[in-house]
């Protein structure tokens, strides 16, 4: 086997892999010197020093240990009729099942201006220079992009004492593609509370300064003075190393309900790069950016690779005994001393969002829970608040679960 990729997904891959039979080889290529990290807390906990970032190497289980790392090494090309893996150093690897785990990676701003004091927070090293960046006296930090990276930092940099801290985004609101206007709402009142600034409804046109960045140029003429500027607007997936091999790869890698790639059951994909249909919902073939979905693709990808390989046969789950993948999708984001946790898929049912407990325009500070529905049916639930908020909307999980197929 070979899993190209190191993080998380290909960690989870490989255990699995192990844990569902396979005895034979297994390589892990990656991109990043570094074994599997949690990357959750490099714009939380790891930046504010509470959490030392050699505390967040994941150690493989003890049926992995013999996998073979290569780490500091990039898959940059595939051929997937020969099974075979180039890479950078110019060697080629040759597989029997192929796990394609390359993950994404940030998107960066095209506009004009110095680079200098521009980051983005994807890896321990993006983290390390952020948080060098953040601890200096007198830092003015602009977030650019209120999504939940955004945000997370925002609210980090606040905690550290930064004295001046914006988030600018083209929306109206913070978070509000995944969460709707009724808890963006509620979630901007928060971070303006505890001093976050925003700049809403405005793009970034260039960067200002001659060496360094010390101002950030806005479409409505505006200009913030920054030194530190956090770029928090989106992924590309890693997927061009795939190219040629007639792949959709227009978002992330296309797979079917099998997490199978390109109809080939000697290869699968696992991860936020993997783009499948949920049979839990419409079966519309989506990306999933969850912590949770690297350990969920990588238990159902294994049985599918390792099935085939024993001869099960490459037809629909044919000899697996496998229903098609249909995982519960589920989110948390801290910020401040405040939680979002989601479970199921809010984003289908933002066109009827209902409070089922608390009040979203009431005391900042106060726990609210909201149901998010599609054809009349709940297809996801937010909490925003502390601890009991999160753990009210973990009781709704047992519900999504039993809950029969969702049509959208």
């Amino acid at each position: 086997m070979v899993v190209a990729g190191a993080a998380l997904g290909g960690l989870r891959a490989a255990e699995q892999l192990r844990a569902t039979g396979w005895t034979g080889r297994i390589t892990i290529v990656g991109d990043e010197p570094h074994m599997p990290y949690n990357r959750p807390p490099l714009s939380k906990e790891a930046l504010v020093g509470k959490a030392p970032f050699e505390s967040l190497t994941f150690t493989p289980k003890a049926s992995a240990a013999d996998v073979e790392w290569r780490l500091g090494t990039k898959a940059v090309a595939a051929r997937l009729d020969e099974r075979a893996v180039v890479l950078d150093d110019g060697s080629t690897l040759s597989y029997d099942g192929l796990v394609v785990a390359t993950g994404m990676r940030p998107r960066r701003l095209r506009c004009p201006g110095p680079l200098a004091g521009r980051h983005t927070v994807r890896t321990l090293s993006d983290a390390r220079g952020l948080r060098d960046e953040l601890t200096r006296p007198g830092a003015r930090v602009v977030v650019v992009g209120a999504g939940f990276i955004g945000c997370e930092v925002a609210a980090t940099a606040v905690g550290l004492g930064v004295a001046e801290v914006t988030v600018v985004d083209p929306l109206p609101l913070p978070l509000l593609g995944p969460l709707g206007e009724l808890l963006a709402r509620a979630l901007l009142k928060r971070h303006e509370e505890r001093g976050v600034r925003f700049a809403l409804g405005a793009g970034v046109t260039g960067f200002e300064g001659r060496h360094r960045v010390r101002g950030v140029a806005l479409s409505d003429g505006t200009v913030l003075p920054a030194d530190v500027v956090v770029e928090s607007v989106g992924s590309l997936a890693n997927t061009e190393w795939l190219d040629g091999n007639g792949l959709d790869l227009s978002d992330g890698v296309l797979t079917d309900e099998h997490l199978r790639v390109g109809g080939r059951p000697d290869v699968v994909a696992v991860g936020d790069v993997a783009r499948f249909p949920n049979a839990r919902y419409d079966g519309v073939p989506r990306r999933v950016e969850h912590w949770s979905i690297p350990a969920d693709t990588a238990k159902h990808a294994a049985k599918v690779l390792v099935a085939h390989l024993a001869g099960a046969g490459a037809g629909a789950g044919a000899g697996t005994g496998l229903a098609p993948f249909a995982p519960l999708p589920t989110f948390w984001s801290d910020q401040h001393e405040f939680r979002l946790q989601s479970f199921g898929a809010p984003v289908l049912g933002l066109g009827d969002v209902r409070v089922l407990d608390g009040d979203p325009d009431g005391h900042p500070d106060g726990d609210v829970l909201v149901g998010y529905h599609a054809g009349g049916r709940l297809a996801g639930v937010v909490a925003l608040g502390g601890r009991a908020a999160a753990s009210a909307a973990a009781r709704w999980r047992a519900r999504l679960l039993k809950q029969p197929a969702l049509t959208v």
